[in-house]
């Protein structure tokens, strides 16, 4: 017969059903991590619809954002009418999001220049406006949405709560990139508004396209301000030899956002101003290896220039040509050669050419369209003329000059064959607000990145390049501003345009 003690020290020693023991220690333990991971689940859900929605709305509100007097209207009503969104897992259940009360909105201008915590809504604050102009950035906020944990966190502690709140909030910008485009930035000639004409002023009328305007290449590490001109980084384009490869190439390969281009550092004036000829049908040294297709002249290289050596039938080099009577290219403004223009430092004229001197040399008695006049408000731009060349009749006013006048518009027969897909007489350039950014701190004469556009434009070249002689000034280039990117243009550059909608948080 066992004794108590005995008794006591097999019951002590037995082991089993310690599992039921230490299952219900740890019972409650594995049951709180089960309802936390539930609860988890539930709230990233939660948010997860919340930020779809948020991103949704962000995003139809910015694609409205391109500039126009009503696009903060029109970033409204897309918010109303284009998103319907619902959440999930919070206390009211299932819940459409409706811009009345499950969202706020507010137009930014800028991005804040951190994109963190702290200084966010600070500087985002600094950035909203209310003017359709101005707003490229849309900001949508989710109101905070209620959800109640399964979990009893009050359990724990009086000072925890089961519940708590949601939200979700989104950045979203309208932007345009070009693709096809020359790698060229040009400072805007209208930025300062001289004579109090805008950009978008320039682009509607006629009487203000028709300015000429010098544009020049800076060199020597000189400050760039309106009328310059300088060159952007682009793929494929390392060096001043593949930069000027890019330049006469109809189809370059390079794409730019508005968002911001990257400036290219050097002078590269030489080989370059070559490839600008190479659209007159002017082949100078160096550019003997542009001779496929995409290097082909314009179908209208007239420039008024008379021959004075080599093989008539190939294509010439400055060195031989001369410029002027008999023959007549597109003139100046009278300003230029008396050295009286006001706009732009004497760089941009008035805009009344001498048409009819022009046509009177190259066609004589020949009738012109019945709208256009030698002055006043119908004078056509230069560029109109040169356009009426190539789609009149076929193109036979190209090939017609009047005695004693020589140059015909059409390239010598030994060049490459002219190109029909683009106009080979437009160059195309990002515009950029040069005195603004220098003013700031850009380099732009430096490899400097993210510089901001202004708009894209097009420009009509009225004659070849030239070295302006002693000069800080690498080249000129003698244009008329055709078109510009945007609601301000007039839609003739929307083949190499693309909008760009994108979240930026």
């Amino acid at each position: 017969m066992k004794t108590i003690s005995q008794l006591g020290r097999r019951f002590w020693r037995d082991e089993s059903g310690v599992a039921v023991i230490l299952v219900a220690v740890m019972l409650p333990v594995i049951i709180g991590f089960a309802l936390l991971a539930i609860d988890m689940s539930r709230a990233n859900n939660l948010h997860n619809d919340l930020q779809k929605g948020a991103d949704a709305f962000a995003l139809a509100a910015a694609a409205e954002l391109d500039g126009g007097p009503d696009a903060i209207t029109r970033a409204n009503r897309a918010l109303a009418n284009l998103v319907d969104n619902t959440q999930r897992f919070s206390t009211t259940g299932v819940q459409t999001l409706l811009t009345s009360a499950g969202i706020t909105t507010r137009f930014l201008h800028t991005l804040p220049v951190n994109d963190w915590a702290v200084n966010w809504e600070a500087d985002a604050t600094a950035s909203v406006t209310t003017d359709p102009l101005q707003a490229r950035f849309v900001e949508v906020t989710v109101s905070p949405t209620g959800f109640a944990a399964i979990f009893p966190a009050s359990f724990i502690s009086n000072t925890l709560s089961n519940n708590f709140n949601i939200g979700a909030k989104a950045v979203a910008g309208f932007g345009s990139a070009v693709c096809n485009f020359t790698p060229v930035f040009i400072c805007n000639p209208y930025e300062g508004s001289p004579g109090g004409i805008t950009l978008a002023q320039a682009v509607a009328e006629r009487q203000y396209r028709r300015r000429l305007i010098e544009l020049r290449s800076v060199g020597g590490g000189s400050s760039y301000f309106p009328g310059n001109f300088g060159f952007l980084d682009s793929p494929g384009a390392n060096g001043a030899r593949g930069l000027a490869e890019m330049i006469a190439s109809s189809r370059p390969r390079s794409c730019y956002s508005s968002a911001g281009v990257d400036t290219k550092t050097g002078q590269n004036s030489g080989p370059v101003k070559g490839a600008f000829n190479l659209r007159f049908g002017i082949q100078e040294p160096g550019t003997g290896s542009y001779n496929s297709a995409e290097y082909g002249p314009a179908q209208n290289v007239r420039k008024g220039a008379v021959r004075t050596s080599g093989n008539a039938n190939q294509c010439p080099s400055s060195n031989q040509l001369t410029f002027g009577a008999p023959n007549q290219g597109l003139p100046p403004d009278p300003c230029f050669t008396s050295n009286t223009c006001t706009l732009m430092g004497g760089r941009m004229g008035d805009g009344n050419w001498n048409f009819s001197t022009y046509w009177a040399t190259n066609f004589g008695s020949a009738s012109y369209p019945a709208g256009w006049a030698t002055s006043g408000a119908n004078l056509p731009s230069r560029y109109e003329v040169y356009r009426h060349e190539i789609e009149f009749n076929g193109g036979s006013l190209i090939a017609q000059s009047t005695a004693p006048a020589t140059e015909k518009g059409t390239p010598p027969s030994g060049c490459v064959a002219p190109v029909t897909t683009v106009d080979r007489r437009l160059i195309y350039g990002a515009i950029i607000n040069c005195t603004e950014l220098e003013a700031a701190g850009r380099d732009l004469g430096g490899h400097e990145e993210d510089v901001p556009v202004e708009a894209f434009a097009s420009f009509f070249i009225t004659e070849p390049v030239r070295k302006v002689p002693n000069s800080e000034y690498d080249a000129s280039l003698l244009v008329e501003l055709v078109d510009v990117t945007g609601l301000a243009g007039a839609g003739t550059l929307e083949n190499f345009e693309r909008d760009d909608v994108q979240l930026y948080r």
